[in-house]
């Protein structure tokens, strides 16, 4: 990161909150419940975090944070659940944070309370690997799986791998079951709304008017009418504005999974998509 670009990410939240302060007239953000926005990676976050963005301009919150809360490392370690819990517990009020975390008992205490809001983003497996595929490949040479992905010949075998995952070489990678355990792990809690990505695309304002209603579920009362509101959040929603950005569609697995990449996830993952509710059976 350059001098010029670490000074404006310093600077920008004391940019943000002027603004804040400008638009609410006000100088205290108390009154807005917290929320917090949360996913698993390549499952919709910065279509989240564009909504949450918007939220600011409705609600008087300051801004929404810049930073995700993440549990791995740049260099791929995991950080102790501690520190991540601390993170949470550092989001400033009036600040909306986001991030990549994982149901653990010390995130669960923190977040899963009746006076906090709580989305939680899921996308459609086959979605997610085709589009993690895409991004480790192309878009992000620094991704742990970079290298190893433009080794192999062609997109078929960088799916397969995503699939059944990896782990030898110093190569670890889950498989696409046990990247789903900790979505099941968020759908169980209570106090998080999870939503789906196909949802947000498919069922666009009944999606975003069912999120207004679970931040007044806590008792507070948005300031701006709800047709008006419902605008200005459809308005947030640019996916093309994304750094991490490819397509933004749903089902685009269609286009690149193959009778033997199906066979392999029916092995690897079983029943996934029938828990999830995105098969009625096995038979796709």
């Amino acid at each position: 990161m350059g001098i010029s670009q670490a000074l404006r990410r310093t600077f920008r939240p004391y940019g943000k909150t002027a603004q804040a302060i400008l638009r609410w007239q006000r100088f205290s953000f108390h009154d807005a419940p917290p929320v917090f926005g949360n996913s698993k990676p390549k499952s919709g976050s910065h279509l989240l975090l564009q909504i949450l963005n918007g939220f600011t301009q409705i609600m008087p919150y300051r801004y929404a944070d810049a930073d995700p809360i993440r549990t791995i490392k740049k260099d791929g370690g995991r950080r102790t659940e501690d520190d991540i819990a601390a993170d949470l517990r550092r989001v400033p009020r009036g600040v909306i944070g986001w991030g990549y975390v994982e149901a653990s008992l010390e995130n669960v205490a923190v977040l899963c309370q009746p006076n906090r809001v709580n989305y939680f983003i899921y996308r459609d497996p086959r979605d997610m690997l085709v589009s993690q595929v895409f991004f480790a490949t192309d878009m992000h040479g620094e991704h742990g799986m970079h290298n190893y992905y433009n080794s192999l010949p062609d997109f078929s075998a960088r799916l397969s791998v995503a699939i059944t995952g990896i782990d030898r070489d110093g190569l670890k990678m889950v498989s696409v079951k046990q990247r789903y355990e900790g979505v099941f792990q968020w759908l169980e809690q209570k106090y998080v709304m999870c939503i789906r990505f196909e949802n947000l695309i498919n069922e666009r304002d009944v999606t975003l008017s069912a999120m207004l209603d679970e931040v007044e579920r806590t008792g507070y009362r948005i300031p701006t009418p709800r047709e008006k509101a419902l605008a200005v959040l459809a308005e947030a929603i640019q996916p093309a504005k994304s750094h991490t950005f490819r397509s933004g569609k749903t089902g685009g697995w269609k286009q690149y999974f193959t009778g033997e990449h199906k066979t392999l996830f029916k092995d690897v993952a079983g029943d996934l998509l029938v828990r999830l509710g995105y098969e009625n059976n096995n038979d796709w």
